[in-house]
């Protein structure tokens, strides 16, 4: 926008869509001050109706439609958008968005910061050598870090060499106003064929693909039936998303003869309300950064039962706000559905604690503060406290 005196900011990522990293991108977005920073979304793929989230009128989406690999051949086309947009700042997410820093670089851009949000199925554990091999490569294009969990800040220190002083944690803010617990306990969730009254319900939030592990969830479920087949009477399952594993979890409830038992409605806007209409969250993910899901259901005063994996015990402080498990672990999630179902006033009082913890450490201010700052003092180092490019 020319004559706009605000920096731009341009969010990269590879795609925009319903997941916790875009929903962090959304939120910054929405209660960053609208007078310090103009905001662009740029996916390297597509850009979903997910972009409806967000609430500003003057954030433009761009998305370059790039097929799978790397897109060296696309260095001219992004040198040519941050030429034309003349970003203040650019700052990109996770390693499949990392290769935009480059053109950033030849571009002129003033600020480089790169966001490292969690870990996908092909690198659970951080050992993947290739994929420490492309970060260290794209290293010298980069101002600054951002770590969404002490895991991931550890990681870019000891396998990606870098140093401490360029890593800020970032954890991630949750709206408390807008998730929260209804004040008479679980209410009805609109079209679900389950009682909150009558029924237990376990439920998850999240786009239905590998790394998710809901199929894990799925097992847990049936076994901890079998377990304790008196809590068929009571527990339910509520598993909503869509997405590649969706299939497999009907099969696997199916198989067991449960499937009357769940709901699996696909993906859903209302999130806030489904979580009010909850007893107990759970997350089965083989690797995570800072899960908005946990921090959204900790919010709206759910007990969470989640696997130690990433940036989890980061947000469940075990024994006091939730239960923790092994990743691929069904029989122990079994074992800790029952065990909470079991005990119904000590999960409610366990997410009462966790409402609590997100009140004080993981605010929506808090996150934008932080990242506000973050953009601020790289501004201030780099000499431009404005969008104009340093050189032409």
């Amino acid at each position: 926008m020319q004559g706009d005196p605000r920096p731009l900011v341009l969010h990269v990522t590879y795609r925009f869509d319903t997941g916790g990293l875009e929903n962090g991108i959304v939120n910054l977005i929405n209660h960053m001050p609208s007078d310090t920073y103009r905001h662009a979304v740029l996916a390297l793929t597509e850009i979903t109706n997910f972009k409806q989230r967000v609430q500003r009128n003057d954030v433009e989406f761009i998305a370059l439609q790039k097929p799978p690999g790397q897109g060296f051949w696309q260095y001219a086309r992004l040198f040519k958008i941050f030429r034309q947009l003349r970003p203040a700042i650019v700052h990109s997410r996770n390693l499949a968005a990392l290769e935009a820093q480059a053109p950033a670089w030849a571009a002129g851009v003033p600020v480089r910061i790169h966001g490292e949000h969690g870990r996908d199925v092909g690198d659970l554990d951080g050992n993947n050598h290739a994929y420490q091999r492309q970060r260290r490569f794209y290293k010298p294009f980069v101002h600054h870090y951002t770590a969404l969990s002490r895991d991931l800040a550890d990681y870019l220190m000891d396998k990606v060499h870098v140093s401490k002083s360029a890593i800020t944690q970032a954890y991630n803010g949750v709206d408390t106003a807008h998730f929260h617990a209804a004040p008479a306990g679980p209410v009805p969730i609109a079209n679900c064929p389950f009682d909150p009254q009558q029924h237990w319900l376990v439920g998850t939030v999240g786009r239905m693909q590998a790394v998710k592990d809901q199929v894990m969830l799925a097992h847990a479920f049936v076994q901890a039936l079998s377990v304790a087949p008196d809590l068929q009477q009571r527990l339910r399952l509520v598993m909503v998303g869509d997405g590649p594993l969706r299939a497999q979890v009907q099969a696997v409830l199916a198989q067991a003869g449960l499937a009357h038992l769940a709901w699996l409605p696909g993906e859903r806007g209302d999130v806030a309300d489904i979580l009010r209409g909850l007893h107990l969250f759970a997350l089965p993910s083989l690797a995570e950064g800072i899960s908005n899901s946990i921090l959204e259901a900790m919010a709206s005063a759910l007990p969470v039962i989640a696997t130690t994996v990433g940036g989890n015990a980061d947000l469940v402080v075990q024994g006091k706000t939730g239960l923790m498990v092994a990743p691929a672990n069904p029989q122990a999630m079994a074992f800790r559905l029952v065990e909470l179902a079991s005990n119904p006033e000590r999960a409610r009082h366990m997410g009462q604690v966790g409402r609590q913890r997100v009140q004080a450490n993981f605010s929506m201010q808090a996150m934008v503060s932080t990242y506000q700052s973050i953009y601020d003092q790289q501004l201030r180092r780099r000499g431009s406290a404005h969008p104009t490019l340093q050189h032409q």
